[in-house]
């Protein structure tokens, strides 16, 4: 059985060593809840590494959103190239749920663009979980959604070994029960082929694999990975476990006992319906229904299946839906990354999702079932927090309520230290702030600017551009595409100054900040709450020069709790840069190359709207790069490209 090994050129130093003993100790000690409160740029990511491999256990890692999850895969990926380390995010690039809307008579059915590669990604991490102990999958909130039963997935396995006999008419059958076509001219993931007496099947969770399988008669002759495309023979086997196509797929007895408690269910709906009067939805419930049935019992699946998986599942009204996190074994890791920002979003699934499928049960359009395909409330999360560990460098009141140890990761191994906190009236602000803006722009540095509103921070700009002052906005508004190039622009010098709202906390690593200016700092909400100002603050601690302004005319309850907790976090470090001769140095990045250059698109755009031979070889080209930069997990990047494809789609 493999182990969890850390590869890195560097050993645990700062507060690192600390913690990690401290967290390991806690889970010694069987303590359920865990907090690493770790600064920015402490190396939290690393610190989640060491752990692991010092407690050799399974780790889910939760994000609140999938470009966090995606750099974390790949830092986790880098520290353990030996182990299974897995992607698990919604696998939907548009997403439209299926809803009614009573006022409108409107039905809106589920429309939904399914991305192939975080698709196979989700399989990938559930067959692992399967196959092996030393797996860390980092996935987004999707992760508290519904999935089909574990156990079901797993009775599903196929398996087969070189020297057994098989018929082969049962293994085909055994492959379309678990949602594989056949496919003898397109050969593509969750697809399989007969050609004389061998068959080829290519994974669902498959890379650039397929998997042939030789028979002598019935006996199993020769099992090969190969390239699906090529068909060169990649390794040879003894042994081939193929997983099931899809979560939701389940044996022909749990399908026959769904039928019959989704028709019992079906007949008191029409009753209930029929004796409200509400003939209409008596009629709509009945045939819907009834065409679903029929796909069930002829194929074993139909579209929307998860609303019934409470049916195969054989769960109770109310009864938690299965999840991934079912899918782990009991002493694995629960690692919740920005825990203060992850928890508030967890914790609000569940309401929205209600609130739509009630409108589609009351009129009729699903079974009152369908409630129990949902995501987890959050007190059925929380049962599921046996070895929980938030990460965070903020942690909001429900982790120091419920943390039974808090390990502070305050210094950092670089010798940075959080940057110098003033405090400056509002009077002639805009002109103090310009000045301090030529004065950070002479070392080459760039300056992050956050407002209130987006009119605010969209006619701060038009004021700094009429005055000399490189400057752009970024805000939601701004398409996905726009943003990459922004971030890049002001990295590369194109602009010094970006202003913006919310977008300036978690998440943007710009190394080249050497100063934060927040305006309206005493205007107490939620983008000016403790968290949001230390967040905030944080995108500043990567440059040795940086510094902060806050500009208001009271010193509020969070900027002073604010102030006092970056002091005190300076102070330990230049403590810790005393007692070790550390010289604090800024950090050192490069900036990511994108294979989309926004720039390059507008200027090329004419040419290409007179050929339209030419943007079909474009679209060729972007649709590879997408799919490369997908499978790399550099998912900000590949919605860039889609973007981009979609647009020379309507050109043509």
């Amino acid at each position: 059985m493999n182990t969890f090994k850390v590869h890195s050129p560097y050993q645990p130093s700062g507060d690192q060593p600390q913690a990690i003993e401290s967290i390991c100790t806690g889970l010694e000690k069987s303590m359920r809840y865990q907090t690493l409160l770790g600064v920015t740029g402490s190396g939290k990511t690393f610190t989640m590494a060491k752990i692991i491999e010092k407690m050799q256990r399974p780790a889910l890692v939760l994000a609140h959103n999938k470009t966090l999850a995606a750099q974390l895969a790949n830092e986790f990926k880098t520290y353990f190239p030996e182990n299974a380390v897995e992607y698990f995010v919604s696998y939907y690039d548009y997403y439209q749920p299926e809803a009614y809307v009573p006022g409108r008579d409107l039905y809106i059915e589920k429309d939904a663009d399914i991305n192939d590669e975080i698709e196979k990604l989700r399989h990938s991490a559930t067959a692992a979980l399967f196959e092996r102990r030393d797996v860390i999958v980092v996935a987004s909130v999707s992760c508290i959604y519904g999935l089909g039963s574990p156990h079901d997935y797993n009775n599903m396995i196929l398996s087969i070994r070189k020297g057994m006999s098989y018929d082969i008419r049962y293994l085909l059958h055994r492959l379309i029960s678990m949602q594989y076509k056949r496919s003898d001219i397109d050969f593509s993931r969750s697809t399989f082929r007969l050609r004389g007496d061998t068959l080829e099947i290519y994974p669902a969770y498959g890379g650039n694999t397929a998997t042939r399988i030789e028979f002598f008669g019935d006996e199993v002759e020769k099992i090969s990975d190969i390239h699906p495309l090529t068909g060169t023979v990649l390794k040879n086997r003894s042994h081939a476990a193929i997983f099931p196509a899809s979560h939701y797929v389940t044996g022909e007895e749990s399908i026959q006992h769904a039928i019959e408690t989704i028709e019992q269910e079906l007949s008191e709906r029409i009753e209930y319906f029929q004796s409200e009067n509400k003939l209409i939805e008596a009629q709509r419930i009945a045939s819907r229904t009834h065409y679903d049935l029929e796909m069930l019992r002829e194929t074993g699946h139909c579209k929307g299946i998860e609303n019934y998986t409470r049916h195969i599942n054989r769960t109770l009204p109310g009864q938690p839906p299965y999840t991934l996190i079912d899918y782990f074994s009991d002493d694995f890791l629960f690692f919740i990354d920005e825990s203060h920002a992850t928890l508030p979003q967890v914790r609000g699934m569940y309401g929205g999702d209600y609130s739509r499928k009630k409108n589609l049960i009351d009129y009729g359009f699903r079974l009152p079932s369908a409630f129990d395909n949902r995501p987890l409330k959050f007190d059925e999360f929380e049962d599921k927090l046996k070895h929980a560990i938030f990460v965070s460098a903020t942690p909001g009141p429900y982790e120091r309520e419920h943390s039974q140890n808090i390990a502070e990761q305050i210094v950092r191994p670089t010798g940075l230290t959080e940057p110098m906190i003033h405090v400056i009236p509002t009077k002639g602000q805009i002109d103090h702030l310009i000045e301090h803006i030529y004065r950070v722009t002479e070392k080459n540095n760039r300056v992050l600017i956050t407002t209130m509103t987006k009119r605010m921070a969209e006619d701060l700009t038009n004021y700094l551009m009429r005055n000399g002052i490189k400057a752009t906005y970024m805000h939601s508004d701004v398409e996905t595409l726009e943003r990459i190039e922004i971030i890049k622009s002001l990295r590369l010098g194109t602009y010094d100054v970006l202003v913006g709202i919310n977008l300036l906390r978690e998440g943007l690593d710009i190394p080249e900040v050497g100063l934060v200016a927040i305006l309206d700092a005493d205007k107490e909400g939620f983008l000016r709450n403790t968290t949001s100002l230390i967040q905030t603050i944080g995108r500043a601690a990567r440059n040795k020069d940086s510094y902060v302004l806050m500009y208001a005319d009271s010193i509020t309850a969070s900027m002073k709790e604010t102030i006092t907790e970056i002091s005190r976090r300076r102070e330990k470090q230049e403590e810790y840069n005393e007692q070790h001769f550390i010289t604090p140095k800024s950090i050192q990045k490069g900036v990511l190359e994108y294979i989309v250059d926004a720039q390059e698109e507008k200027e090329e755009s004419p040419s290409r709207l007179i050929d339209k031979k030419e943007l079909l070889k474009e679209i060729s080209s972007l649709t590879l790069a997408m799919q490369q930069a997908a499978e790399e997990l550099r998912f900000e990047e590949a919605a860039a490209i889609r973007d981009e494809i979609a647009r020379l789609k309507k050109t043509i």
